[in-house]
């Protein structure tokens, strides 16, 4: 049966407003360890080390051609995908998801129609700082998910004198729920279970597109990672829904039910080549994310790394202000129904 490997980056727990990890995402390969340790043979023929690290690799200038070599060959020669998301801007994301839609909801209205939910978000995070002002704005989304984190009375209270410490009329859509103290919106945002945690969105991610790339059903093989145990039960629960739906989520993404994938393991890494390459293909990733940001300076050339992808191998998650191409592109999405659908299922939002 066929088998991805996955490893992931930048992985923070609840808190996506860490200075030092602003990208998280993972990567998954369609190898065997027997090709995977082939491979590295074949670009790092004189490599000591136990395990393959991309971090450890990326310091020495003479492996770093290799790097981009071996990215190279998986990418050529296997099915792959990688995803990276922007933490901040998922933030946001989450923070219109449980407080500000819940009040739309109310009212009738489809706050998720052809994509408004990420516009709004993409003007919050690029206008937001300058017209809310930097250190205002910070404290709201450290409240936020300070609130969805801690769910007390006082946690929540704080959140609302946050929002309206800012200028909220000058974005009311998105502020007013919360400085008017919506109900419908402090309930969604204590609801047990819901977190800012964002390992579920990123799995849920590469599952979507291993679904499409799986010729039948396969599995998943994934570092040994606190995370994943978290969500085990709940990867189980999607991997035993037999309901036959569809939901359409973009122009090219979609997610079925049921799932082809049967299950998923954890690993040691350190007997595991296909997850050391998986965690090569996420490191230099994230890097490169980190390098077109001018966050740090970068090791590979992110333009290198990145043009290595097909577009279908890459999937990213960050802000957009082309309004028009964001409307096209989510245009007719169900995510409404899909949300409701997971809610009622399987008691999480996917995003």
């Amino acid at each position: 049966m066929e088998c991805f490997y996955i490893d992931e980056s930048g992985y923070t727990g609840f808190d996506l407003l860490n200075p030092e990890q602003r990208f998280q995402g993972a990567a998954a390969v369609a190898i065997s360890d027997d090709e995977a340790a082939q491979l590295i043979r074949e670009y790092f023929p004189k490599l000591q080390a136990a395990e393959l690290k991309y971090r450890a690799l990326a310091r020495r200038p003479g492996y770093r051609q290799p790097l981009i070599d071996l990215q190279r060959a998986v990418l050529s020669q296997h099915k792959c995908v990688t995803y990276v998301c922007d933490k901040r801007f998922l933030l946001l994301l989450m923070f219109l998801d449980y407080a500000v839609e819940p009040f739309y909801y109310e009212l009738g209205q489809d706050f998720y129609k052809d994509g408004q939910n990420y516009a709004l978000a993409s003007l919050l995070y690029t206008v937001g700082p300058t017209l809310l002002g930097k250190s205002a704005f910070n404290d709201l989304l450290a409240a936020f998910q300070r609130a969805m984190k801690e769910k007390t009375p006082q946690a929540l209270e704080a959140l609302v004198k946050a929002a309206r410490k800012l200028n909220w009329s000058e974005i009311p859509e998105a502020l007013g729920p919360l400085a008017f103290r919506a109900p419908v919106c402090l309930s969604a945002i204590a609801t047990p279970g819901v977190s800012t945690d964002a390992a579920m969105v990123v799995l849920q991610s590469l599952i979507t597109r291993m679904e499409v790339m799986a010729s039948g059903p396969y599995l998943v093989m994934h570092d040994q990672s606190k995370n994943l145990l978290r969500y085990h039960e709940l990867l189980q629960r999607y991997i035993g829904h037999q309901d036959e739906v569809e939901f359409r989520q973009t122009q090219i993404a979609s997610i079925r039910f049921p799932l082809k994938l049967s299950s998923v393991t954890q690993v040691d890494s350190k007997t595991s080549p296909a997850v050391q390459i998986a965690d090569v293909m996420i490191g230099a990733a994230i890097e490169a994310a980190n390098g077109l940001t001018g966050l740090r300076p970068p090791l590979l050339n992110p333009q290198a790394v990145l043009s290595l992808y097909a577009d279908e191998q890459f999937i990213h998650l960050v802000p957009s202000i082309n309004f028009d191409e964001q409307k096209q592109f989510r245009e007719g999405a169900q995510a409404a129904e899909m949300i409701d659908y997971f809610a009622k299922h399987f008691g999480t939002k996917p995003t």
